[in-house]
């Protein structure tokens, strides 16, 4: 994207030729002929650098900085001052001005110190992607020994030079977040920010907050203005957790802001540009959440251009084994453990177990493992006894049971080893607690 400038300059000819001489640079120039007028445009949409003039009839320089570093604080200011007007480049620069041109001055000095504002500005945004970065986990080990799984990773690798939508189906716990994690480290943008934000986890209000940021005093305890997740990702790639937990008001904003490139911060009143690749997830029925009005159909055409569903783990028996081996070396170093192996049986069991809870319930098995373990080798004595209900055999046809009552029947008995606490049940099996209330419903 190019970087938007406006010139205040009440002088035709110097704005005619400042103007000229930036749009061949290669920046979005836009020109106005008071500082009423550039303020007025300012207030209108986000601009990266204001060039102005210090002495302008209806609004000298000196006042429109301070309103625009009122309005738009990351706006940068540069100021044009003639000859004479010295101390007042001084106090433009403690008013918050980048730096000053005195008069006369050659427009290739002009070129320059716009090109140190921008390098200023790429610098502070590369710090904020970078402090978001070491904020997360960047572990990204992924286990594709199963046919469904090296399928996915061929499709990623056949949409690496593109930056289209990606939308992740499937159930909960089957590894989304980790497969938008490889799509980013794939794609032109691995080199920028990576971020994710789960929608059902935030009420209404805070999800905007995080999401497109707010502006001070936007609402009680907004103290200070804060760029959201949308303004922070820039060039790099915005994750969506669990999109149809969105509220319908949200999910208009969010198309508006892929489709423009645009967004408004809570409480702002201008737009502020980004350039961000989009994937979402959701362990839901798409189509019944559209047909229900809980999804905006044109949210989920824009998201959905292309759409990988993720197999449940039960449907991915040669990754069971890897994932054994890699969640144990993981969890044994995180506890200190000498642990190196599980034993055949042990093994032999959690391969044929069903895993309603996918992926995330065998890594949460591991980790149970890993902390009761005594030995070099984890043995049957440390997985849970549950499980051994729920294992996966040759049943008799007229002994099969629909996967919906093994996982209420499951859920029931979690539910009972945390004496009915249903919030750490779900904790545990990796759903949402409205998942699991749809899970005991099912019929």
């Amino acid at each position: 994207m190019k970087y938007r400038i406006i010139v205040a300059e009440d002088e035709e000819i110097t704005r005619k030729h400042i103007i000229n001489t930036l749009r061949e640079t290669g920046y979005e120039v836009t020109g106005a002929g008071s500082g009423v007028k550039a303020l007025a445009e300012i207030e209108s949409r986000s601009y990266d650098v204001l060039v102005t003039d210090i002495r302008m009839p209806g609004m000298e320089g000196l006042d429109l900085l301070e309103h625009v570093k009122s309005v738009a604080p990351e706006t940068e200011v540069l100021v044009i001052t003639g000859y004479g007007s010295i101390s007042s480049a001084v106090r433009a620069i403690k008013k918050g001005a980048f730096d000053y041109l005195p008069k006369p001055f050659d427009l290739n000095e002009l070129v320059f110190k716009i090109g140190k504002i921008i390098e200023k500005r790429e610098l502070r945004q590369e710090n904020m992607a970078l402090r978001a970065y070491l904020d997360l986990d960047r572990d990204i080990d992924l286990v594709a020994e199963s046919g469904g799984m090296k399928k996915l990773l061929e499709i990623i690798h056949g949409i690496q030079d593109s930056d289209c939508s990606v939308l992740l189906t499937g159930e909960s716990g089957v590894g989304k977040n980790l497969l938008a994690k490889v799509i980013h480290h794939s794609s032109l943008r691995r080199s920028q920010p990576f971020l994710s934000l789960n929608c059902a986890t935030f009420t209404e209000e805070l999800l905007a907050s995080e999401l497109f940021g707010h502006e001070k005093g936007a609402f009680t305890g907004a103290a200070v203005q804060k760029p959201g997740l949308m303004e922070i990702a820039d060039g790099g790639t915005l994750y969506f957790d669990e999109i149809a937990e969105m509220s319908p008001g949200l999910q208009a904003k969010l198309l508006q802001a892929i489709e423009d490139r645009e967004f408004y911060r809570v409480g702002g009143t201008r737009p502020i540009r980004v350039d961000v690749r989009f994937i979402a997830a959701t362990n839901q029925n798409l189509a019944e959440a559209v047909a229900r009005g809980r999804l905006r159909s044109d949210l989920y055409y824009r998201l959905n251009v292309m759409e990988l569903d993720v197999p449940p783990l039960r449907e991915r028996r040669e990754d069971i084994a890897p994932l054994c081996r890699l969640f144990l070396r993981r969890h044994a170093r995180e506890y200190g453990k000498q642990i190196e192996r599980l034993s055949g049986e042990a093994l032999d069991i959690l391969e044929r177990y069903a895993y309603p809870g996918n992926v995330r319930e065998l890594d949460n098995i591991i980790e149970r493992a890993v902390i009761l373990g005594q030995g070099p080798e984890t043995t049957v004595d440390a997985l849970p006894q549950s499980m051994l209900m729920y294992q996966i055999g040759n049943p008799e046809p007229d002994r099969v049971k629909p996967l919906a009552d093994i996982n209420k029947e499951y859920a029931r008995s979690v539910i009972d080893l945390f004496g009915g606490n249903k919030s750490e049940a779900a904790r545990v099996l990796g759903v949402s607690r409205s998942s699991l209330w749809r899970m005991l419903k099912e019929k």
